[in-house]
């Protein structure tokens, strides 16, 4: 990249912290919420030093206040490409797809976030990407008009464009030029109170799904979260109420956990906010909507295919033997539940390791290092490990689970709202729309682990040792 460019990793940087100023001028919630997760991670590191400790050592603490995902839902395949061009001058990558029919909600989606080591400590930022599955609208007339009113609306700036052309020629924008860049499509992403559609088209479409009322209505992806992560959920759970803020019923994904796995995520409920609707004949001006809302997260370790397995597996037979009320009720019975299941995944880190269930960083001990000067040493992985040599350290989960962000929308859109749609996984489709294929997120933690262990074996002088 030439000197005068700004990286990659900068402009993302820069465009994260903007996105965070401006939703939190348009939710004040989401600015209490902030503080909220900031003190309850003050607390959880004072309280526990050994988190601290691997914190740092996993270059994670210093990433942990500016870190943010966010979600936006879009309308046809043109945006879905054009969106990917965008974040892609960011150095965000597509990784995974998600196929959230199958939990009644009609789209597939994707994360778009940094996938290098040093990408994802400089600023990890995400944003879940979701693409409207009009072919799951079974209203073939409605279909036609939905389709119709998306085929009219541009969601990105000439400008925006022309700068995302300069970067794909040029190899990078220039610092001026990533400001502007930075404030051009900080524009997509802006609520608009204005709608698209009448009244009576809106109601249709929101008869059909709230969250295709959502896509289909307005000029274009408003952010509808910004998600702080949180060392304490539960913590931030039980704060919510107390900050006049209401809660989710329920924490999406596993249960509370000595050491925590994937992602649990909760909310507060999606705001009523206030729309002008367009006039035309006999349709209604005003009216509300809900799409915004509040979430948090807790990130645990990135679990292998092995593990992802079991996981699936436990939460599947917990949802099958206990359901949750539309209104939450029962939740914290359900709480209890789920952890009833889960008591067969094991909950220690030399245990997760050494069934093969998580993937984990590994690095040289100063005991390693200066053992290695001294003499040779043990010839096996679980030696060097017992012996201090080598230490292992949690490789942070840095993608979504489809069941929990269904749970999100469901519970931010009506939680009394559950559509049936057969599964109908399509990520041909999908990868045909964005123009790229999508990084296989176990892969790149495959990866990240093996490339630490041969860093690590190559410092203590013996690399021929594999990982079992």
């Amino acid at each position: 990249m030439a000197a005068l460019h700004t990286h990659p990793d900068d402009i993302r940087d820069l465009f994260s912290r903007a996105m965070s100023d401006m939703y939190r001028a348009e939710v004040p919630q989401y600015g209490t919420l902030l503080e909220l997760v900031a003190d309850v991670n003050a607390k959880t590191l004072r309280a526990d030093p050994p988190l601290r400790a691997c914190l740092e050592q996993g270059g994670e603490l210093q990433r942990l206040g500016v870190e943010r995902h966010g979600a936006i839902r879009l309308g046809t395949a043109e945006e879905l490409f054009e969106i990917r061009r965008v974040f892609a001058v960011m150095g965000m990558h597509p990784v995974g797809y998600y196929d959230l029919s199958v939990a009644g909600v009609p789209v597939h989606s994707t994360a778009f976030r940094p996938i290098g080591e040093e990408a994802l400590r400089r600023n990890p930022f995400r944003v879940f990407t979701s693409l409207l599955r009009l072919d799951l609208i079974q209203d073939v007339a409605l279909r036609a008009e939905a389709a119709k009113i998306l085929s009219s609306r541009r969601i990105l700036t000439e400008r925006v464009l022309e700068l995302v052309g300069v970067f794909e020629a040029e190899g990078g924008l220039t610092p001026p030029q990533a400001e502007e860049f930075v404030c051009g499509a900080l524009e997509t992403f802006r609520w608009h109170s204005d709608a698209t559609v009448g009244f009576n088209t809106y109601r249709k479409l929101h008869r059909a799904h709230r969250l295709i009322a959502d896509i289909v209505s307005f000029k274009g992806p408003h952010i509808n979260h910004l998600t702080p992560r949180t060392l304490d959920i539960d913590a931030v759970q039980a704060g919510m109420p107390l900050r006049g803020i209401t809660a989710k019923a329920v924490i999406e994904g596993p249960p509370r956990r000595k050491c925590p796995i994937l992602l649990r995520q909760t909310s507060f409920k999606a705001l009523e906010e206030p729309i002008v609707f367009k006039q035309n004949g006999s349709d209604n001006a005003v009216g509300t909507h809900s799409a915004r809302f509040g979430e948090i997260e807790q990130r645990g370790i990135a679990l292998t295919a092995k593990g992802r397995k079991l996981y699936d597996e436990l939460l599947a037979s917990a949802r099958r033997d206990f359901q949750i009320g539309a209104a939450g009720m029962n939740a914290a019975v359900y709480e209890v539940e789920l952890s009833e299941h889960f008591r067969s995944f094991p909950d220690s880190w030399a245990e997760l390791r050494s069934r093969g269930l998580a993937f984990f960083r590994y690095s040289a001990t100063a005991a390693g290092l200066a053992s290695n000067r001294g003499g040779p040493l043990p010839s096996c992985l679980d030696e060097l490990i017992a012996d201090g040599f080598l230490r292992f350290d949690p490789i942070v989960y840095e993608d979504f689970l489809p069941v929990s962000a269904a749970g999100i929308f469901q519970s931010n859109l009506g939680t009394d709202e559950q559509k049936n749609y057969a599964a109908q996984s399509n990520r041909n489709q999908f990868e045909a729309a964005l123009g790229a294929m999508v990084h296989n997120e176990v892969e790149l933690y495959e990866c990240a682990e093996r490339a630490s262990l041969q860093r690590a074996l190559k410092q203590l002088g013996c690399p021929q040792i594999a990982l079992a």
